[in-house]
């Protein structure tokens, strides 16, 4: 009988772990992604880099436009004069001349910390590269960037790369296997990495209460490739990392094909709450090349959406 469960690192084998292998491998992935590309993904995009601005909503002082007034709108901005012209409130937006904000948050939480080859990282090292090195190329890109749930106000000094790699990799920072809700900046953006195991409902709570804010989301889903597949057979015992149980299961390739289907299932489930909301939704398994899913993320987080 196999036990499928994390396993530890071998005697010898160089540590996988520490803020400083952490921002190396961040940065290691983000080097790749061709400056090329960071550029054209920029180009037009804010006034503030002054490289053919486009036009954009937000906080500077030139006007842009009225609009009607939505609830959630910071009742400062409401133009009292053009709302007595005519029959609804109506607030005034201003061209947009800094960066926005984008909030990361990386699941630190038990079941993250799972590998089922000793080759591929765990869910939470994967989580905490990507993280970082996202925030890397946002940050040479013009955005500030923050950590959610730590109170670091957004930043947009490189010198905040390490204070991230510190935080996360912190033994004692283990976190919820979903964020807690806290109010963002309207306009802000929100990237949340994890395994996303957790009940339905519970997700579903997280991503709506965000997006009742006025931010916009991303959600990836990072798994181990064998819980994808699950490759095992024969009699297997599985043991939850979070206190769900265990399971042993005399031929596992007997359950294999429903299994897959499931996780399929789910995994359209999550890309259909993250479409109803207007967010958009990945899944990243760990025995693939971060390189990709760094660079479709950075892609998505720097298009400009239609005024």
């Amino acid at each position: 009988m196999r036990t499928a469960r994390l396993r530890l690192r071998r005697r010898g084998e160089p540590a996988r772990s520490g803020p400083a292998y952490l921002r190396h491998a961040a940065e290691e992935a983000a080097a790749l992604v061709p400056p090329i590309m960071v550029a054209a993904d920029r180009v037009a995009a804010t006034v503030a880099q002054g490289v053919h601005g486009r036009r954009r909503i937000g906080q500077g002082e030139t006007f842009w436009q009225f609009r009607r007034y939505q609830v959630g709108d910071p009742v400062q901005r409401i133009d009292w004069r053009q709302s007595a012209k005519r029959q609804h409130v109506y607030i005034r937006e201003n061209e947009w001349d800094a960066a926005e904000s984008v909030w990361l948050w990386s699941d630190n939480s038990p079941s993250m910390h799972y590998s089922s080859d000793t080759n591929v990282p765990q869910k939470a090292e994967r989580a905490a590269v990507l993280t970082l090195a996202l925030a890397s190329l946002l940050i040479q890109a013009g955005e500030r960037v923050a950590l959610l749930g730590t109170g670091l106000r957004p930043s947009s000094s490189r010198t905040v790369i390490e204070r991230f790699a510190t935080i996360l990799d912190d033994p004692a920072g283990e976190t919820p296997s979903l964020p807690n809700i806290e109010p963002l900046p309207r306009y802000s953006r929100l990237v949340l990495m994890g395994d996303l195991l957790s009940p339905p409902a519970e997700i579903e709570s997280v991503v709506r209460a965000f997006a009742a804010q006025g931010t916009r989301g991303h959600l990836v889903q990072i798994v181990d490739g064998a819980e994808e597949t699950l490759p095992f057979s024969g009699r297997v015992r599985f043991e939850g990392m979070e206190d769900e149980g265990a399971a042993l299961l005399g031929r596992v390739e007997s359950v294999r094909a429903d299994y897959v289907e499931i996780m399929e299932n789910y995994r359209l489930a999550l890309a259909d709450l993250a479409g109803s909301v207007g967010w958009t939704f990945a899944r990243h398994r760990t025995d693939h090349s971060p390189q990709s899913a760094l660079l479709a993320l950075f892609e998505v987080l720097t298009e400009l959406p239609e005024s």
